[in-house]
């Protein structure tokens, strides 16, 4: 089958970065899907992976969101057939979506929104599963809750915060401000159901102290390290903190005499370890679909490519590393 992977970790430029290859059909284990990928997406993990990860074998296949058809069954899968579509967002421990033929666990997999096609659908899993899991797993929200509570999402356009937004406005009674540094990424905030806008260049406990609201509740997206300071300040006391980066040191001490909370959200830790509770991600997703089909939670995909080439992946991770996407990149799959 035809893959497009990496053979040395490095930049995007470098001579082991990103190359079309001939590499061996997936071999399923019990619970496998294998799945023909009609679309896929990039995330900042397919960046930092490339960058900083060797290959566990000579190649490298990267990709975690992809949307297609199931074409084969392991001899234990229970609830997926020959011919379903499916969306799912994969297992950082295994070979990525950035081919032509995927295996994946089918308790992490999702039916495809019916209203999409493949390469729309390929925008959301990851990105879902994240802000699900750090609203209902991390805060450990209800649907219906938060009610008197306030949100606040950094990084707000960006892929994660632009689901974030939705849910929380959609499942949850909380006020969500978010922040963009620009007039399209504010807009496009707006438009994902943001309560209040503010901007992260500027002081962050100012703006949020100026709508007369204490977050009890901070989503950090991005550039943890630069606004921690201002997330301590603003929050509530007995507040949570939940955080999707990897900032190189913090002062956790900072967060005591507010009695914080503080927790990572990592979409890929049922899948690694295999947790009791792997198939919330099959059901949230299938949630998420629902709401897709039935008009309630919008697409966040803003770049779609027309093809799957060597070049259009790079200029992809290249835009991933500017910091600037809104939103989802997408594009087919290498079978499409």
């Amino acid at each position: 089958m035809k893959a497009i992977g990496y053979t040395q970790n490095g930049p995007i430029e470098g001579a082991g970065a990103l190359s079309l290859v001939d590499a061996d059909r997936p071999t399923l284990r019990p619970r496998d899907l294998l799945v023909e990928v009609k679309g896929i997406s990039v995330n900042p993990v397919d960046v930092k992976l490339r960058a900083a990860r060797a290959p566990a074998s000579d190649l490298g296949i990267l990709g975690f969101d992809a949307a297609g058809t199931v074409v084969e069954i392991g001899p234990e899968v229970t609830g997926y057939a020959v011919g379903d579509e499916v969306f799912y967002a994969g297992d950082v421990t295994r070979d990525g979506t950035n081919a032509a033929f995927h295996a994946v666990d089918e308790r992490i997999v999702g039916k495809k929104p019916a209203t999409l096609d493949f390469v729309e659908s390929a925008g959301l899993p990851l990105t879902s599963i994240t802000a699900w899991e750090m609203l209902f797993d991390s805060f450990r929200l209800t649907e219906g809750g938060g009610g008197g509570q306030a949100l606040l999402v950094i990084g707000g356009a960006g892929g994660v915060g632009s689901i974030l937004i939705q849910l929380a406005k959609i499942l949850t009674n909380l006020t969500v401000i978010a922040t963009a540094s620009r007039p399209e990424t504010a807009d496009w905030v707006r438009k994902m159901g943001a309560d209040h806008v503010i901007d992260h260049r500027e002081d962050l406990a100012a703006q949020v102290s100026a709508l007369g609201l204490v977050p009890t509740h901070v989503a950090a997206l991005t550039a943890t390290a630069q606004h921690w300071p201002a997330m301590i300040e603003l929050i509530a006391p007995r507040g949570h903190i939940a955080l999707i980066d990897d900032p190189e040191s913090l002062d956790i001490s900072a967060a005591k005499p507010k009695a914080l909370t503080l927790s990572w959200e990592f979409m890929f830790t049922r899948s690694m370890y295999g947790t009791p509770d792997i198939t919330a991600q099959r059901d949230l997703l299938d949630r998420v679909a629902e709401m897709i089909d039935a008009g309630t939670l919008q697409s966040t995909v803003t770049e779609r490519a027309d093809v799957l080439t060597v070049d259009r992946l790079t200029e992809a991770h290249k835009r991933q590393e500017s910091g600037r996407v809104i939103g989802k990149q997408v594009l087919p799959g290498l079978s499409s």
